[in-house]
């Protein structure tokens, strides 16, 4: 089976000034650009995914804003797929799922942000779904997170979610790893 590198919303309202700025989004980003390098120096598929809005309410990946576009670190070239999403699981209401069966994609390589939510979401139906998935860990971002009065730091969300989708869902190594592999 071929594989493909899913690269999810890893947009402009991420980073530093961004309307949600995530933990260590530019150093996820350098190492998901290093993963798009790679799959594009290979001739492998590549997907894009981006979220924009569609709940009333909504206060970051406004569409027609500046902060809904793809990172310029990441962006798409001519020719290569750019899927839009309104829901965390890049699977719902998408084609996403028909595109990678009919190009007999049976593992996906996933980079992007934020691993609590949109990363998480996807690897699990992925999983269901029957696919093998390569989680690259370091390509990955997210924020911290709080419930009644504790605060979790984004860089333990970020581990919690990675051990929890590793072994079952996916199999979570470095960019370094996936590189070497391809």
């Amino acid at each position: 089976m071929k594989q493909a590198l899913l690269v999810i919303d890893i947009q402009n309202d991420y980073f530093p000034g961004g309307a949600m700025e995530l933990a260590g989004s530019p150093e996820a980003a350098h190492n998901a650009a290093t993963l798009l390098a790679a799959f594009r120096d290979k001739g492998l598929p590549v997907i894009h995914v981006q979220h924009l809005a569609a709940r009333e309410g909504a206060t970051f990946f406004i569409p027609g804003t500046a902060g809904a576009g793809i990172h310029p670190s990441v962006a798409p070239r001519d020719g290569e797929l750019v899927i839009t999403k309104h829901f965390p699981s890049c699977f719902r209401g998408t084609p996403l799922l028909d595109v990678l069966k009919g190009e007999g994609i049976g593992t996906l390589v996933v980079a992007g942000m934020m691993t609590h939510m949109c990363v998480d979401t996807t690897v699990r139906a992925a999983f269901d779904l029957g696919f093998t998935c390569l989680l690259a860990h370091d390509a990955c971002a997210t924020r911290a997170l709080s419930f009644g009065d504790r605060t979790v730091s984004a860089p333990d969300v970020h581990s919690a979610y990675i051990a929890a989708l590793h072994g079952t869902f996916a199999k979570a190594i470095s960019t370094e790893e996936v590189s070497a592999s391809l």
